[in-house]
């Protein structure tokens, strides 16, 4: 009988020692300083190029680069050498993936970056392969074995590519100073975008906020409530504008018998209600309305005056839950 748990064991083990030693490795000289020197000085793009295994990684390692700023692109090994090859330019720098430096269809692009003074990084088990001699500067990662059970399949030394990439990936975002709102703007569909849009992308504001003064009567409270935009609560401002407390339609279901009539705001209102800032994050906006099982919330400026509102609705319409 298979034991799935020792078996599980032992390729995470040796997977964590083969990034134990990339990390020494990385540290133990300045190579790797050389190759982030070449990415961070390039005029163009990043070509990420590798040919199987390699190239799944590369073409990861590519697209991630590419989708927090960096420009960057896989170029298939195939495609390269039958027409492709001339959207390399000398302002590219290629990160050309091999386990064993000797993958004979990246030598067609080795040939033209050598012919056309492009510079190139390889990434290679082997600091005596042809890649690895021809490379600019060669990312040499250690021999861990692999997890396969003959020892053959890229297993470990595809974890190991693959934590590299992230490695200079991560180092490109903090060169390119990226940030929540770049991102977002790169991402603008799907989960990722909603996740980053801010509450200010969303509220609504202007004529639509349903706001009384403290001063106003209850009634006016009613009043506003029934505008056609309708959020089932007012907020309530004092004469200088800022934002002092909230009255909700539960609330007025919670108080009918006390006599609401004639009755000051100030007097019926709820006191330091939950506000938001507009630069705050959609999602934590949700995570608030869950969490204190209220259904709007409004948005405040620096001084602390209204500017805008959001409901529940409108998160979900925005793809946020």
């Amino acid at each position: 009988m298979i034991d799935y748990n020792k078996i599980a064991t032992q390729v995470l083990d040796t997977e964590i020692q083969g990034l134990s030693e990339l990390k020494e490795k990385l540290l133990s000289d300045d190579t790797f300083g050389r190759a982030v020197d070449l990415l961070l000085r390039r005029r163009g793009s990043i070509v990420v190029t590798g040919m199987g295994k390699s190239g799944h990684i590369a073409k990861k390692i590519a697209t991630t680069m590419s989708s927090t700023g960096s420009r960057a692109f896989f170029l298939h090994p195939g495609e390269a050498s039958h027409g492709d090859m001339s959207i390399i330019s000398p302002d590219e720098v290629i990160i050309a993936i091999s386990n064993s430096g000797e993958s004979r269809e990246l030598s067609d692009i080795v040939g033209y970056a050598k012919r056309f003074n492009v510079p190139l990084i390889s990434i290679t088990r082997a600091a005596d392969s042809s890649l690895a001699r021809a490379a600019d500067v060669s990312l040499v990662m250690p021999a861990v074995p692999e997890c396969c059970v003959i020892g053959k399949a890229p297993t470990t030394s595809m974890v190991q590519t693959l934590a590299l990439g992230d490695v200079l990936t991560v180092i490109l975002e903090h060169a390119n100073q990226l940030t929540p709102d770049m991102y977002k703007s790169w991402h603008p569909g799907g989960k990722l975008g909603a996740s980053l849009v801010r509450v200010a992308d969303l509220m609504h504001t202007g004529n639509e906020l349903p706001i009384v003064y403290e001063d106003n009567d209850f009634e006016m409270a009613i009043i506003v409530m029934g505008r056609p935009v309708r959020f089932g609560c007012v907020g309530v401002v004092d004469d200088t504008g800022k934002f002092v407390g909230i009255l909700t339609d539960g609330d007025i279901r919670r108080q009918v018998c006390n006599g609401l009539a004639g009755k000051k705001m100030r007097e019926v209102m709820k006191e330091n209600p939950f506000t938001v800032k507009a630069d705050t994050l959609a999602a934590e906006a949700l995570r608030l309305l869950n969490e204190k099982q209220i259904q709007t919330l409004f948005i405040l400026d620096d001084s602390g005056k209204p500017v805008g509102i959001i409901n529940f609705h409108d998160l979900l319409k925005s793809g946020i839950a």
